[in-house]
């Protein structure tokens, strides 16, 4: 395998004899199960790819014992093929060096298909480390196909085989048992039979390396590099000259590993699974759903219809929770007003605080909609079928499938999307689907959209059906999407890599979500909005309150406006200038440079202007202010529709949002790329906002 240009070695692990190793395919409830044995709210669903880092947590166990628990990401194997896998393989193999291994390994299967899962198993025995195999998804399980327990455990040869369903949330405390058991039983070893042959274990013996702690896994790595063709201090030679005798022996090099392993796996699944017979199968309802949902031209539109209705509902759904915000945080200003003396402290919690966080935290209610759906939507399996359909237009892009996931994730944060493309074998596709991402429109820029939507886009419905709206809405992710499959598709052709790499993806069942995690997913999005409003908004809501503040004008002089004069007056009078092209004042200005902390940032700025300039009893309806906002010379309005489309446009392309480029330092391992993304977002969004305000003029908009 090409290494990726992003590698970085794993990090080494505390030092801690009673740790625990979690490791799994991707998309066996391995994730479900750590949440639920440690407490913790990691991110699950129906869609492999969703771990791609280390997770670490404690579990707490009968007679006030406890252990660490450590989740690696998903792989199908030991053989590497991206990057998350890559974490895995490195841990693994300095496991096997006895670089602080785990006391006990959990092994975590899918019990629907247990072929397939018990090949990852089989290359974990090998370390000679207590293994746990742990059967989860029994609850899918037809009577057909039920598994001898004790038969398995003795054809495997491990501590314990423990049967358990993560979704109905029952064997947990089996399985905290067995661990126990384990960890007291230290001095116990797996007792695999030997799946490689002789023949075989003859041929690979001068591969074979010493610095292993166990003979079993150092055979298994041997087998490895022959499949892989890997060299190693220069034993090109002994390489070849041992596949070409393997190749005499009527195998073939390239899967000699998974051949070995599938045989020595079907040779025992009779006998752990007796009733299973081979006959031809039925259409499966997921194989019929399929059949529709993954359609050539039928999908598409399907896919489409789901985003206009999510879309839609983010509107219609949320305006009645939003008042309600709304009401409560007027009511807020006004105690705060009524019970508290003038001055500099009211002025502060007033105009700035609740003003400023307050028009952020009314937004709450359209997040937890998105989230719900985007949750939803990776639960249920359907994300999964949209990679798999979209695969080859994504691929005409420059892109990956796998890309679809990380794409997904951006509607509602740009940083776990770049993460997840880990996935990506390519680091190629990876890069590309990377510096294309913060063009996706997370939920950070729904504030924004919101707001000019509500206040300068009319309720009305066009073509008897389509409210205008949520389409205005529709069309700015549809915007931004659009242009990132475009530049992709440059990005692709300037970046050059010699190797390409295919899309083979697992289609998981249709599933019903499990209610508690949607819960949870929902209510951790929602958790990060207010806190970040609590956080990062709060902190340049009061900086700009005293910017915009002071210093103080002359109260004499009654016809001059004091925000004008202020810091945040002059610096966003310095800054007219260059934005007014775009239609913007120098109000937009100040939002478009605080944004840079955060894009939903963009909305409390204007709150908090028009709360100081408004300087009245209540915390200012900034949809209203708004629109009624007039230039105090001319009369004419500020803001118009076609500005707040130029702005939303703006938004669409903008590179505001510090911690994105920070993560994309952190996945590239340098500067050139985040820089590069800053500059390109930046030219985009002054472009795109120009091309539609001025289009507009010219054509008669105003």
């Amino acid at each position: 395998m090409k290494k990726s240009h992003f590698f970085k070695p794993a990090q080494k692990l505390t030092q801690d004899s009673h740790w625990v190793a979690l490791v799994g395919n991707p998309n066996c409830g391995k994730t479900a199960i750590f949440n639920l044995l440690t407490g913790l709210n990691q991110k699950v669903s129906n869609y492999p790819g969703i771990t791609v880092e280390k997770k670490e947590g404690t579990v707490y166990a009968q007679g006030d014992k406890t252990f660490n628990l450590l989740d690696l990401p998903g792989t199908y194997s030991l053989s590497a093929e991206s990057f998350d896998e890559q974490i895995v393989s490195d841990q693994v193999l300095s496991w096997a060096k006895g670089e602080n291994p785990p006391a006990v390994i959990v092994s975590v299967v899918d019990a629907s298909n247990l072929s397939r899962n018990l090949y990852l198993t089989t290359q974990l025995l090998d370390l000679d480390i207590p293994t746990i195999v742990v059967l989860n998804m029994m609850d899918q399980l037809k009577d057909s196909s039920q598994i001898e327990i004790q038969k398995l455990k003795k054809e495997l040869g491990v501590s314990a085989v423990v049967p358990i369903s993560a979704k109905m949330n029952w064997g947990l405390d089996a399985l905290k048992s067995a661990i126990q058991k384990s960890l007291v039983n230290l001095a116990q070893t797996n007792h695999q039979s030997q799946w490689i042959n002789q023949d075989i274990s003859h041929q690979i013996k001068l591969l074979i390396e010493p610095h292993f702690s166990s003979s079993k896994f150092a055979a298994a790595h041997a087998l490895r590099r022959i499949s892989r063709n890997e060299s190693l201090n220069g034993e090109n030679s002994n390489i070849e000259a041992i596949r070409n005798s393997i190749l005499e022996l009527g195998y073939n090099t390239d899967t000699l590993e998974a051949t070995l392993r599938y045989k020595w796996i079907d040779g025992i699944l009779p006998f752990v699974q007796p009733k299973i017979r081979t006959k031809i199968q039925k259409e499966t309802r997921s194989e019929r759903w399929d059949k529709i949902l993954t359609h050539p031209w039928m999908g598409p539109a399907i896919f489409m219809a789901i985003l206009y209705f999510i879309f839609q509902s983010i509107f219609t759904w949320a305006s009645i929770p939003m008042d309600w915000i709304q009401a409560g945080i007027d009511n807020i200003a006004i105690f705060v007003l009524s019970n508290m003396s003038p001055g500099m402290l009211r002025d502060i919690l007033v105009e700035g605080i609740i003003g400023g966080v307050g028009a952020i935290v009314i937004f709450l209610p359209q997040i937890l909609i998105l989230s719900f759906f985007l949750t939803v939507l990776e639960d249920t399996g359907y994300m999964a079928r949209v990679a798999f359909m979209l695969d080859k237009s994504m691929t005409k892009m420059g892109l990956h499938g796998k890309s679809i996931l990380p794409l997904m994730s951006a509607y509602a944060c740009a940083i776990p999307g770049i993460m997840s493309t880990r996935t990506i074998d390519s680091w190629k596709e990876r890069l590309v689907t990377i510096l294309i991402l913060p063009l996706m429109s997370c939920s950070a820029r729904l504030p924004v959209y919101t707001l000019l939507i509500s206040a300068f886009i009319p309720p009305i419905t066009v073509g008897g059906y389509f409210n205008l709206q949520g389409l205005t809405l529709v069309v700015m992710y549809f915007l931004g999407t659009v242009t990132a499959l475009i530049l992709a598709k440059i990005f692709s052709r300037f970046i050059k890599e010699k190797s390409s790499s295919s899309f083979v993806m697992e289609l998981p069942p249709y599933r019903v979500p499990i209610t508690r995690s949607v819960i949870r997913q929902v209510f951790i999005r929602g958790k990060l909005f207010l806190v970040n409003a609590g956080k990062i908004i709060m902190a340049i809501s009061i900086l700009l309150w005293f910017l915009a503040s002071y210093p103080k004008v002359d109260s004499s002089l009654t016809d001059v406006n004091p925000i004008h004069h202020s810091y945040a007056g002059k610096i966003g009078h310095a800054m007219e200038p260059v934005i007014r092209p775009l239609g913007f004042d120098w109000k937009i200005g100040i939002g478009l440079l605080t944004s840079f902390a955060a894009r939903e940032v963009m909305v409390s700025t204007m709150a908090t202007i028009y709360n100081v300039e408004d300087r009245g009893d209540e915390t200012v309806n900034l949809r209203e202010a708004m629109r009624n906002d007039v230039d105090e010379k001319t009369g004419v309005p500020v803001y118009t529709p076609l500005i707040a489309l130029a702005l939303m446009v703006f938004y669409v392309f903008a590179a505001q949002c510090m911690a994105t480029f920070a993560i994309v330092r952190q996945e590239t391992n340098s500067w050139k790329w985040p820089l590069f993304m800053i500059a390109y977002l930046t030219i985009l969004a002054y472009a795109g906002a120009f091309i539609v305000y001025r289009g507009g003029l010219l054509l008669g908009y105003s």
